[in-house]
C-alpha cells in the first residue's frame, strides 16, 4: 500500500560504481510535509490485523515522525516489532520488540565499547531503559551480537566471504529476521539466517536481493530447514494455511535417487504451492523390499530429497504405509505414481472426503531403484 503526495518526488539515489565498486552515492529530495505520518497510521491500522512481524525501517525522512504511535498500537494487538533506528534518540523506540542499530549507531547512543563484555553490559542497561525485548547490534566485519535481557548474548562472526557491495546490507538483515521470526523461529536462530543472508547479500553488486535457493544452497539441507518433524511441519501448515497455500504431499522410500525421482517430484510440486515429501524409514523398507534395502539410510535419503529446488519439506514416517501422517498433515493435494490404482493409495479417501484431490503421475519407463540395483549386480557378477 502506497501514501501518495501530489507535491512529493520519489527520491532517486544514484550510485558511481568502479570496478565494481560503489564510490559514492547522489541522492535527489524533498523533506517530506508533515502531513504524512497521519495517513501512513492509518494504512499502517488497515494492514495491522493480518501481521505477526512489523519492520519499521527508519531514515530520517519524516514518514516515522509518530512512530511512537505505530509501536503502541502494534505492541497492544502483540505483533512483534522490529526497528532500524537513525539518530542518536533512541528514546523514540521505546518498547518495541527489537532495534538493530549498527556498532556506529549504537555506540553513539550508548557509548563507545572497549570489548565483547562492554558491548553486552551496555546493551543490556540499553535495553532495560527502553523496555526493549532484544538489540541486535551489526558490526561489520566482526558479524553481529544478539543481546537479550536474562539471557546469554549470542555473537556470530561474519559470514561474508568477499565484500563487493554493502548496499542494503542492514535491510537484508532486518527482512531475513522478520521472515524467520514470522516463520516461528527463536531469536537466536533468526539471527543465524540473518546473518548468512548478509553475508549473500554484500557479496553481490547494488541493492541486490537474497533469493530461498541461494540461502538453501549456501544452508546446505540439513540446515535449511527442509528436513522437519510433525510437530515443526505441522507448524509450517498451519502458516501456509492461513496464506491460501496448496499443499502437496507424497511418499516414498527414494532409496537411490534417478531421473524418474526427479521428473516425479517435479511435477508434483507444480500441483501446488508447498510439496511435503514423507520418506519411509529404514525399517519400513525393509519391510517393504526386503532384506538388502534399503541402500541408502535414511538420513542420507532425506539429505538428497531436501537439496532438490522442488521439494519444500522432508519428514520421515516409520509405519508401514503414511495413511496416519496423512490424517495429520490434510494435504489438499495426494500425489502417487501411475502404477498405483486410486483405491491402492494410501490417505486417498481421507484426502477425498475432506475435499482435497488424489493425481497419479505418470513414471518414466525403466526408471526405477529396483533396475538400477539389478544393472550394478550384473556388473559385478560380469566382472
Amino acid at each position: 500500500c502506497f501514501v501518495r503526495q501530489a507535491n512529493l518526488s520519489t527520491i532517486t539515489k544514484e550510485r558511481v560504481i568502479s570496478q565494481h565498486q560503489q564510490l559514492l552515492r547522489l541522492d535527489y529530495e524533498q523533506s517530506v510535509p508533515t502531513p504524512v505520518p497521519g495517513q501512513l497510521f492509518e494504512v499502517f491500522k488497515s494492514q495491522l490485523e493480518a501481521a505477526r512481524v512489523i519492520v519499521l525501517s527508519d531514515y530520517a525522512k519524516g514518514c516515522l515522525a509518530d512512530v511512537e504511535k505505530l509501536i503502541q498500537h502494534a505492541r497492544e494487538r502483540g505483533v512483534f516489532v522490529m526497528i532500524d533506528p537513525k539518530g542518536t534518540d533512541f528514546n523514540r523506540y521505546r518498547g518495541a520488540s527489537l532495534l538493530t542499530p549498527n556498532q556506529h549507531e549504537f555506540e553513539a547512543v550508548a557509548g563507545g565499547c572497549r570489548d565483547d563484555a562492554d558491548l553486552v553490559s551496555k546493551g543490556m542497561n540499553l535495553c532495560r531503559e527502553l523496555d526493549l525485548e532484544a538489540l541486535l547490534v551489526t558490526r561489520g566485519e566482526h558479524g553481529m551480537s544478539l543481546i537479550q535481557p536474562g539471557q546469554d548474548a549470542v555473537h556470530l562472526s561474519t559470514e561474508a566471504q568477499e565484500v563487493f557491495d554493502v548496499t542494503g546490507a542492514g535491510d537484508t538483515v532486518i527482512a531475513t529476521l522478520a521472515t524467520a521470526v514470522a516463520s516461528g523461529y527463536p531469536l537466536a536462530d533468526a539471527m543465524f539466517y540473518a546473518n548468512k543472508a548478509a553475508g549473500l547479500s554484500v557479496a553481490k553488486l547494488g541493492a541486490a536481493s537474497v533469493t530461498r535457493q541461494e540461502m538453501n544452497q549456501a544452508l546446505g539441507p540439513l540446515h535449511s530447514g527442509k528436513i522437519i518433524d510433525e510437530a515443526g511441519l505441522l507448524e509450517v501448515l498451519t502458516h501456509a494455511r492461513e496464506a491460501n497455500q496448496r499443499i502437496v504431499f507424497t511418499n516414498g522410500c527414494f532409496d537411490i535417487l534417478h531421473a524418474g525421482h526427479v521428473s516425479y517430484l517435479g511435477q508434483a510440486a507444480d500441483l501446488g504451492d508447498m510439496l511435503i515429501v514423507a520418506v519411509n524409514s529404514d525399517a519400513s523398507v525393509r519391510g517393504l523390499k526386503g532384506d538388502g534395502r534399503p541402500v541408502n539410510a535414511l538420513e542420507q535419503r532425506m539429505q538428497v530429497l531436501a537439496g532438490l529446488e522442488a521439494v519444500d519439506y522432508v519428514i520421515a514416517f516409520d509405519t508401514s504405509d503414511p495413511e496416519s501422517l496423512i490424517r495429520q498433515l490434510q494435504p489438499d493435494v495426494l500425489v502417487k505414481g501411475e502404477d498405483y490404482e486410486e483405491s491402492e493409495i494410501a490417505g486417498a479417501a481421507f484426502v477425498k472426503s475432506c475435499g482435497g484431490e488424489v493425481h497419479r503421475i505418470a513414471l518414466e519407463q525403466g526408471r526405477s531403484t529396483s533396475a538400477i540395483i539389478a544393472a550394478v549386480r550384473a556388473l559385478e557378477q560380469g566382472s
